[in-house]
């Protein structure tokens, strides 16, 4: 088993930079690596946090099941309300939509309700919102748009079931 090396403190802002750069390459464990890096020496940074739970989202084609918990473990880290709520939307979102690409049985059912679980956090995110910050709004139209576009986006239907006594 391998000893991490920390990185300084004074390096806290190049190693944002980087992993921000490895997220728009879509290495989102090299973004994920940096940012547990930062939060290891200043475990409240925000910066950080955000950009490890974006990062983590990222990876959600590849490896769901864990990356969801790993994404709504750093939810509560958030220091601020309205982000919690919009963060927590971006991670039901980006849930739905990584299942409409992978695809399978299902996916469309199962990624109408991660979409329609992100709305009401939008939705709270909205009213928390500071002055000029539409983003909550943004996502909530974006979400909006795929349900109503998509004809093979539904809710999950429940069927009763009554075994058959004989």
């Amino acid at each position: 088993m391998h000893s991490l090396k920390p990185i300084t403190a004074a390096g806290i802002p190049a190693a944002l930079e980087k992993a921000e750069r490895y997220r728009l390459l879509n290495d989102w464990t090299a973004a994920e690596s940096i940012c547990q890096d930062v939060i290891d020496i200043d475990p409240a940074n925000q910066e950080a946090l955000t950009t490890l739970l974006l990062a983590i989202t990222d990876g959600f084609a590849d490896n769901a099941a864990d990356a969801m918990a790993r994404a709504r473990d750093v939810l509560p880290r958030l220091t601020d309300e309205y982000k919690r709520h919009y963060y927590a939307g971006i991670i039901c979102e980006r849930r739905g939509t990584a299942h409409l690409r992978r695809g399978g049985p299902r996916a469309h059912e199962v990624a109408d309700g991660w979409l329609r679980e992100a709305m009401p956090h939008y939705e709270r995110a909205e009213h928390l919102r500071p002055a000029g910050n539409d983003d909550a709004i943004l996502r909530w139209n974006a979400c909006a748009r795929l349900l109503n576009r998509s004809e093979r986006l539904h809710p999950r239907v429940h069927e009763e079931f009554e075994p058959a006594l004989e």
